[in-house]
């Protein structure tokens, strides 16, 4: 009888154990927006020199207090991958998973490859664009291309997912965050007034929107 109940025990107990895991790796993908633009903006705010009008928040990677946005790439690139896991196993979508996957993955190689210093930033490098770039300034912007295409499409593909669920706002929250990122970066590529400010804040739109969906999902 002992060998009976403990028989009946060990399924509870391991979807327990599965539901405790899977609310773990959300609250890592909950976790990598906030920290990520917390850490940025503050960075942004205090590092003399740096005007995000004009400078993306990935040019903060470099000079003497570089590493913190490295590590803050890199750190936000672990989360979101693990967070990905956490996703997979807590809704159907086969692709807003991949995506969100590949978007660490590319978070995690713009931290690695660092961009040349550009516009004043640090201070005392020369204004403007340099006139040529390194191969790790052109791997940075491969990467952070992949970053942002990734996250584009994973927050409609979470729209079309929440709205078959008959969540129509997250559905709504969801497209209006992606399409912040979509124009967001196109007017910075099109050299945009305050393309860098516009990015960014598409940017921290979509990531915030990826905690919004762990939380969702979690309850």
């Amino acid at each position: 009888m002992t060998t009976t109940a403990a028989a009946t025990r060990t399924p509870a107990a391991a979807r327990r154990t599965a539901d405790r895991t899977t609310r773990a790796l959300l609250g890592a993908l909950a976790v990598a927006g906030p920290l990520w633009a917390a850490v940025s903006l503050t960075q942004a705010a205090t590092r003399d020199g740096f005007d995000l009008t004009r400078h993306p928040l990935s040019l903060l990677s470099t000079g003497a207090l570089g590493w913190l946005q490295i590590t803050n790439f890199v750190l936000a690139g672990i989360l979101l991958v693990t967070g990905a896991t956490g996703l997979r196993r807590a809704i159907p979508s086969r692709w807003a998973p991949r995506l969100v996957r590949i978007t660490g993955l590319g978070m995690f190689a713009a931290g690695v490859l660092v961009m040349d210093p550009a516009d004043g930033y640090p201070i005392g490098t020369p204004a403007g664009m340099p006139a040529t770039m390194s191969w790790h300034s052109i791997g940075h912007m491969v990467a952070g291309s992949i970053t942002f295409t990734a996250l584009i499409a994973a927050c409609y593909v979470l729209a079309r997912h929440f709205k078959a669920a008959g969540a129509r706002g997250t559905a709504l929250a969801a497209t209006l965050s992606g399409t912040a990122l979509l124009l967001g970066d196109a007017w910075a590529m099109t050299g945009g007034p305050a393309g860098s400010l516009t990015l960014a804040a598409g940017a921290i739109t979509a990531m915030c929107f990826l905690t919004a969906t762990a939380l969702h999902v979690r309850r």
